[in-house]
C-alpha cells in the first residue's frame, strides 16, 4: 500500500494528461463533424487518407528525411564520440559540453535561427559570395530540394550532440582490457573500430535509431519554422498537416486524429523492424 500511496498521484496525472486523450483521440479519429455536432464515421476517416494527395506528400517528405538525416546524424554522433572517448584528449569536458549545447537551445529559436542564415541576404550567402563561390544569392529556402537540405542540416546540428551522450555512455563502459588485447593480436584501428566497438555499441545504436526515428516521423518545429512547409508542400511534415487540419483549415479534428493514429503505427512498425534486425536475442 505503501508503494501505491508514493505512484499513484504520478500515475494520475499520466492516465489524464497522456492515456486518456490518447484514448479520446482514438474515439474522435472515428468521427466526423465540429464541436457538438460530431458524428460516429466508421472508418471514413481512414479511408479517406487513401486518397489524400497532401497526406501522401507530407509522408514522402518525412521519409526523405529519414533517409537522409538520420544515418547521417547517427554516423557523425558516433564519430565523435570515439574521438571524445579518447584518454590522451586534452579539453574533453569542454569539447562534450560545446557538442552537448545545440540540445540545449530551444527549437523555435534555433529554427529561427536557421531561416535567417539561409535567407537570400544571409550569412551563409554572404560567406558564399565573399569566397567567390557563387555569383549570386541562393534562395535556400525557395526551392525544394535545398529547402530540404537546410531542414537535414539544422536537425543534424540541433541532435548530433544528444546522440552522441549515448555513445559516449557505451563506449566508456567497454572494458579497455578488449582493447589491449586486441592491439597485441596485431588488430588495426579500424578493425578494433568495426570488430569491437560498433557490435558492443548495437543496443545503443539501436536505441538511438529507434528515437530518431520516433523524432523524425514526428517532425514538427523545424518545417514550421524554417520553411513553412513550402515552397509548394515540399517541405510539409505530418505533423504540420496535423496542425494545418486543425487550426489553420476548416477544422476537421477526426481526420487530423485519424492521421495521428497512423503515425503511431508507422512508428510502432519500423521500431519492430529496426529491433527484428538490430537485435539478435
Amino acid at each position: 500500500m505503501v508503494g501505491w500511496g508514493f505512484i499513484f498521484a504520478g500515475a494520475l496525472l499520466i492516465f489524464v494528461f497522456s492515456f486518456y486523450p490518447i484514448i479520446r483521440a482514438l474515439i474522435l479519429s472515428f468521427q466526423t463533424g465540429v464541436g457538438t455536432n460530431m458524428q460516429f464515421a466508421g472508418l471514413f476517416n481512414y479511408q479517406r487518407l487513401l486518397a489524400d494527395k497532401l497526406f501522401k506528400t507530407s509522408l514522402g517528405n518525412v521519409f526523405i528525411y529519414l533517409v537522409l538525416q538520420v544515418p547521417l546524424m547517427l554516423i557523425l554522433a558516433l564519430f565523435l564520440a570515439h574521438l571524445l572517448n579518447d584518454k590522451n584528449l586534452k579539453y574533453k569536458a569542454f569539447f562534450r559540453t560545446a557538442l552537448f549545447l545545440p540540445c540545449a537551445t530551444s527549437l523555435v529559436s534555433y529554427a529561427i535561427i536557421f531561416r535567417s542564415l539561409f535567407a537570400l541576404d544571409g550569412f551563409v550567402n554572404a560567406v558564399l559570395m565573399n569566397l567567390k563561390l557563387i555569383a549570386q544569392p541562393i534562395n535556400w529556402i525557395g526551392h525544394p530540394w535545398t529547402a530540404r537540405l537546410v531542414i537535414v542540416l539544422a536537425l543534424t546540428w540541433r541532435w548530433t550532440g544528444y546522440n552522441m551522450v549515448f555513445f559516449l555512455a557505451g563506449l566508456q563502459n567497454i572494458d579497455s582490457a578488449i582493447y589491449e588485447a586486441a592491439v597485441i593480436d596485431g588488430a588495426s584501428e579500424f578493425t578494433r573500430f568495426t570488430r569491437i566497438t560498433i557490435p558492443m555499441l548495437r543496443p545503443i545504436i539501436l536505441l538511438t535509431a529507434i528515437m530518431s526515428t520516433n523524432g523524425t516521423l514526428q517532425l514538427f518545429d523545424e518545417t514550421m519554422n524554417i520553411t513553412r512547409g513550402g515552397p509548394a508542400n515540399t517541405t510539409l511534415s505530418v505533423s504540420q498537416y496535423i496542425y494545418k487540419l486543425s487550426f489553420q483549415y476548416s477544422p476537421r479534428f477526426g481526420y487530423a486524429a485519424a492521421i495521428s493514429f497512423v503515425v503511431f503505427i508507422l512508428v510502432a512498425l519500423l521500431s519492430l523492424i529496426q529491433m527484428k534486425v538490430g537485435d539478435k536475442r
